[in-house]
């Protein structure tokens, strides 16, 4: 009896392990944890920085989710000849914290979960990712500010986000489970630029590819 007991458990276990999604990575390959800082950085050079908080337009709160404007560029002088090269910097942005819905302390591809800068904000609300309302003029749904953290359900559905790989590379996503009955988007997020500004937003096309390194 007891050895049955033990292989019944022990098969319950390995099920258990092999249906939990993979964890997330950070760029040194450490697994990404709930409540650490780390900045979203993109994949690809010389599109734009880490990502921060600012305002659309007029009407500065909600303050949307925005990439830092591009990396600079700037000229060192290198050896005894002085020659000068081109040296690019990284802006990291703002500092970011994950929070799974599952409240456990591994953040997992496809698993739900809320993103807040670790930041303060001029507006008075919080810096909770949410998306926000459809943009008849872009056609377009951006991500704001404003969320709220935790309480997952009806009433919550546009707060939760997803971390899925494309390829070998990560992503950010839109497409929340907290609901079972709700009737969601589900949509990766991309990059819509205006004014000069790299925007979040959803996306049929062009995923923003990312990668997270510990602040």
């Amino acid at each position: 009896m007891n050895v049955f007991f033990l292989l019944s458990l022990c098969l319950l276990v390995c099920v258990a392990r092999a249906a939990s999604p993979a964890p997330v990575l950070d760029v040194d390959g450490n697994k990404v944890r709930a409540g650490v800082k780390y900045y979203i950085l993109p994949l690809v050079r010389g599109r734009g920085g880490g990502l921060t908080l600012g305002p659309r337009t007029n009407n500065t709160c909600p303050l949307n989710v925005l990439q830092e404007q591009n990396e600079s560029q700037v000229e060192d002088n290198k050896g005894s000849c002085r020659r000068k090269e081109r040296v690019w910097f990284v802006s990291n942005g703002l500092p970011l914290t994950f929070s799974p819905v599952d409240k456990k302390g591994i953040v997992r591809e496809s698993t739900d979960m809320n993103i807040k800068f670790s930041a303060q904000s001029i507006c008075a609300d919080s810096t909770v990712w949410k998306l926000g309302s459809y943009d008849e003029a872009t056609g377009k749904y951006f991500i704001t500010a404003g969320g709220v953290e935790g309480n997952p359900g009806r009433s919550t559905t546009g707060n939760w986000f997803k971390i899925d790989k494309s390829g070998e590379y990560y992503k950010l996503v839109f497409c929340p489970g907290v609901c079972n009955f709700c009737k969601v988007i589900c949509k990766d997020i991309g990059i819509h630029i205006e004014g000069g500004k790299r925007f979040l937003a959803l996306t049929d096309t062009s995923p923003f590819l990312v990668f997270f390194k510990r602040a």
